[in-house]
């Protein structure tokens, strides 16, 4: 049963926790690995770093690449989706004349990322805007395609987005970019452990991901895949023994230049990484394809609870089918002082959830996971009945016993 999830994880059971996007959680047991990891480090350093990294890093790879539909060979650790996209953004060189096109659902942080060497380099970011409400995959390709022009060189695109939870058309847009000549940077943070993931049908040249979110593996463990055809565009971030300008120093090459730059910046705790297979296995235990059926329908019931309490339209179609997973996002009428509206939530409800600010429109995004159940639900929507302006709260007790007669 879902509610018996809740045990294995350690979140506090004082708090409505509706905001497994944002950073995960992770259930005991891949913790208890996670320890186990660290212990073996401790116990024996020099050998653990010196002489064994590299073998239980493959090992780790190749239980995630099994995963992922993905070689061993054509992913490498890195601590999450952000970093990975900085690794692209900072090895493809790109100048002035040339254009990075993407969408104005990004995440901040990788956005920046593009920013930043565009100011450094003299390339352009050019954001497209993806109405909302959405209607079909073809219309988001369409409009995303608007905006490619002979100088369009890299492609960067959420797979499921942070800001609105729109699970985006990724590999129809790698399929087209890869005809017209054009690099694909995928960002994948939430995909892994949400949706079933096989970055060979996705088709990206670049696919960051991360680990720790949705498929529950401890903080800081994400990856950066490539294929193998651009591997060599990839430059490490950090300089270090994995570089071989001269020959590589003993113990750290393993396999590729790709992994050589990328996969040893040096001493770390690796643990996060290695407890990536515990967190497969876990899953794979709980009968996770249910899980997640299960998590998308509470997701579609929250969701269509808190449309009918504000009167506000959805943001995806109806019915939504595939365009998000469990996350998803719903309007809010205008709040004057979200952050505060956001620290009302968790102070008087003790429920933990994003409120987002997204250009001039404000939503709130809903996670759910194999802990929640409808009573976290109920919970979220009493807290918005009593906290919205007295015109939205009014409709909250009838719309709440509509839902549940549904």
């Amino acid at each position: 049963m879902i509610e018996s999830l809740r045990n294995h994880f350690l979140l506090d059971p004082d708090v409505v926790f509706l905001n497994h996007g944002s950073f995960g959680a992770t259930p005991r047991p891949v913790f208890d690995v996670y320890q186990q990891w660290q212990r073996r480090l401790e116990w024996q350093p020099v050998q653990f770093l010196g002489s064994d990294i590299g073998g239980y890093l493959a090992e780790a790879r190749r239980a995630l690449g099994d995963y992922l539909n993905a070689a061993a060979a054509d992913l490498v650790y890195v601590p999450n989706a952000t970093f990975g996209v900085n690794v692209v953004a900072r090895s493809l060189r790109l100048g002035p004349g040339d254009e990075v096109l993407t969408t104005d659902h990004e995440y901040g942080a990788c956005e920046r990322a593009w920013r930043y060497m565009s100011r450094e380099r003299g390339f352009s970011v050019v954001s497209r805007a993806i109405p909302l409400p959405l209607t079909t995959d073809e219309a988001i390709v369409e409009a995303l395609w608007a905006g490619v022009t002979p100088r369009t060189r890299i492609i960067f695109l959420s797979h499921i987005t942070s800001p609105t939870a729109v699970r985006f058309p990724v590999a129809a847009v790698c399929a087209r970019a890869r005809a017209a000549g054009i690099l694909t940077v995928i960002d994948g943070a939430h995909a892994p452990g949400q949706i079933p993931l096989d970055l060979t049908a996705v088709g990206a040249d670049f696919y960051a991901g991360n680990c720790h979110k949705w498929l529950c593996a401890p903080k800081g463990a994400g990856f950066l895949y490539a294929r193998p055809d651009v591997q060599h565009l990839i430059e490490p971030l950090i300089v270090g023994w994995g570089w071989n300008d001269v020959p590589a120093a003993p113990g750290f090459t393993f396999g590729s230049d790709f992994l050589d730059f990328l996969q040893y910046p040096g001493t770390k705790d690796y643990a996060a990484y290695l407890a990536v297979p515990a967190a497969i296995e876990f899953q794979a235990q709980h009968d996770w394809p249910a899980v997640r059926a299960r998590c998308h329908a509470l997701t579609a019931e929250a969701i269509g609870r808190i449309e009918a309490l504000t009167g506000l339209p959805s943001l995806y179609p109806q019915p939504p089918g595939d365009f998000y997973g469990q996350m998803a996002a719903a309007a809010l009428p205008p709040i004057a002082d979200l952050p505060a509206f956001k620290q009302r939530l968790y102070d008087d409800y003790r429920v933990e959830i994003p409120c987002v600010q997204w250009g001039e429109r404000q939503f709130i995004r809903i996670s759910i996971q194999g802990y929640n159940t409808p009573a976290d639900v109920d919970a979220l929507l009493a807290a918005l009945a009593g906290l919205l302006p007295p015109a939205v709260g009014a409709n909250a007790p009838a719309a709440r016993t509509e839902r549940r007669a549904i």
